[in-house]
């Protein structure tokens, strides 16, 4: 009978041996563990030490599990919190960052979950969000807009930060340096700053007969300023007024709009505290006030023009950052990146409502056009 079982106990090592070569068990370690087993039950059918023996397999198993690669041995899908400045869980920059991500080859719920927060027009929820995320203990965090990527900054120091739709992300003092970012973030620049003096020619070529663009943006917010001293500068040689115009909260900004005259044009900021985006769109259409948005969305829902990055390819982008990150990369080693594209879209159906006669080398420019 013993020399029975340790000639079954030789064929079931041998066959193990050649499922070992065949990588038949590479992600499955309690499968293992069979190997130390079957010895320690034939040390026990031959009356040997069984306490020796049990000591013997505990430390099999251990030295098995350390030596699995880490994929195998966790199993734990990396937890991204996303920390918004937005009305809904869907925002483009989240919608880019998750098509990013499968298409690098992390597939949600079993590669990467989201935990998403987003502040529903109430800027001052992100410190809490923010707060929380880091509570429960998030891999990176991914924040949209400055106001949330403060807030982030301000609630960890340690967990990775990849930021989108940041205008000017030194003069905002999010990070200091943009070749070598320091800290725990990196992220994607907007180019707000870059691309006032374009936005004012645009607006000019569209409305031939503007005189003064109100520029209304959050008093509290540093790359509205950083953006202006460019803006200034563009408007002489255009030969319109730009008119700055800091506010402190939403009633404010309804308070501005209703004084505008004929012959004002409307610049919308990017970042968009107080809703002011949104309070800009509905009057433009209301009182047929030319304005230039920051992003193709807005046209979407009736603006006369946008120029400047697209949200979801942001997104996109910012998903090759979260990618390295998750592979071992540190933050601030990743340089902040410009925007891959900048997008002209236009409105023709907004145009001829505001009687604006749209020039064709307009049209040729245009990267979109909504009829």
């Amino acid at each position: 009978m013993p020399h029975a079982f340790t000639r079954t106990l030789v064929f079931m090592l041998a066959l193990w041996t050649l499922m070992i070569g065949a990588n038949a068990y590479a992600h499955s370690w309690p499968s293992i563990a069979f190997v130390p087993a079957l010895l320690y039950a034939s040390a026990i059918n031959r009356g040997r030490n069984g306490s020796r023996w049990i000591a013997i397999f505990a430390i099999s198993i251990l030295l098995m599990r350390a030596a699995l690669p880490a994929d195998a041995a966790d199993q734990r899908p990396y937890r991204i919190g996303v920390l918004n400045e937005a009305f809904a869980a869907n925002h483009p920059t989240v919608e880019g960052l998750r098509a990013g991500l499968r298409d690098l080859g992390f597939e949600e719920g079993r590669h990467v979950v989201f935990d998403i927060r987003f502040s529903k027009g109430d800027p001052k929820s992100l410190a809490p969000a923010a707060q929380a995320l880091v509570k429960e203990g998030v891999d990176l965090l991914f924040t949209s807009n400055e106001v949330a990527t403060h807030a982030a900054q301000a609630a960890t120091r340690t967990i990775p930060i990849v930021f989108t739709l940041v205008g000017d992300p030194i003069a905002s003092g999010v990070v200091k340096q943009l070749a070598r970012p320091g800290g725990n973030l990196t992220g994607i620049s907007s180019l707000t700053s870059d691309l006032m003096p374009k936005r004012l020619e645009i607006l000019k070529t569209l409305y031939p007969g503007v005189r003064r663009v109100w520029f209304i943006h959050d008093a509290t917010d540093p790359t509205g300023a950083a953006a202006l001293k460019k803006g200034m500068e563009a408007a002489q040689q255009l030969r319109i007024e730009l008119t700055p115009l800091g506010v402190a909260d939403a009633p404010h900004v309804v308070a501005v709009l209703k004084t505008l005259q004929p012959g004002d044009a409307l610049l919308a900021p990017d970042q968009d505290g107080f809703d002011i985006g949104a309070s800009i769109l509905e009057k433009s259409l209301e009182a047929r006030v030319p304005a230039m948005f920051p992003s193709s969305l807005w046209i979407e829902h009736g603006g006369l023009v946008s120029y400047g990055p697209d949200y979801y390819a942001q997104g996109l982008q910012a998903a090759q950052l979260v990618a390295k990150i998750l592979r071992g990369r540190r933050p601030a080693d990743l340089p902040v990146e410009s925007a891959d594209r900048v997008y002209f879209t236009l409105n023709v159906k907004t145009a001829v409502g505001f009687g604006l006669s749209v020039p064709s080398k307009v049209l040729f420019r245009a990267d979109g056009i909504k009829q």
